[in-house]
């Protein structure tokens, strides 16, 4: 008993959480702040969907050298996930999106809006449906929630990190109630963007 409580004392002084310790991490924690809202899973180490606005806000600032933040209250991935491997730091509300000011910027980077993706899917496919939105917005806000998906065998890091199998991308244009869903597994992209539109994709608000 006085080992165990040893432990625990030390356990406590690094910081560590009491409730993870005991494998108590919870499946779903809702966070929201004024970029985006997020369902994260501290099991996954990932979010299990992202939702955030597109507008047409004003590019004001430059990311520079930011790099992603974990976060006090939630147990989530971090650097150690992406060291020399396929797996890009990926945004789900995108960073190019909310440059309109530091504050805003910044909140993208936790890792609260990270996820395991895939380098060529980030940097390609994935990047210029980014690029699309940040067009259509121009006349219209959007909203925009993403799902990702984790089939049973899905890739688990040595450090912690599930890997998303693939992704649902849910568009709506606020004004005239336009839907779209793009479809994209977390591999390098075999085609267009704009070929992984997903008529049978289930249309959520």
């Amino acid at each position: 008993m006085r080992v165990f409580k040893t432990i625990l004392a030390i356990l406590l002084f690094l910081g560590c959480s009491v409730t993870n310790i005991q494998g108590q991490l919870r499946s779903n924690v809702n966070v929201k702040n004024d970029v985006f809202e997020v369902s994260y899973n501290e099991k996954l180490e990932a979010p299990n969907w992202v939702k955030y606005q597109a507008i047409n806000r004003p590019t004001n600032v430059n990311r520079g050298s930011m790099d992603f933040y974990t976060d006090k209250k939630v147990h989530t991935s971090d650097r150690h996930d992406y060291v020399k491997n396929v797996w890009d730091k990926g945004h789900m509300a995108p960073a190019a999106l909310f440059s309109d000011n530091m504050v805003n910027l910044k909140q993208t980077f936790s890792y609260l809006n990270c996820s395991l993706q895939n380098q060529y899917l980030n940097r390609g496919a994935w990047r210029f449906l980014e690029s699309a939105i940040r067009k259509w917005d121009d006349s219209e806000n959007l909203t925009i929630v993403i799902i990702s998906i984790y089939e049973k065998g899905h890739e688990v890091l040595p450090t912690g990190g599930h890997v998303p199998t693939s992704y649902h991308k849910h568009i709506k244009w606020d004004v005239s109630g336009k839907k779209v869903c793009y479809f994209f597994p977390n591999i390098r992209p075999d085609k267009k963007w704009n070929e992984y539109i997903n008529e049978n994709c289930p249309i959520i608000e």
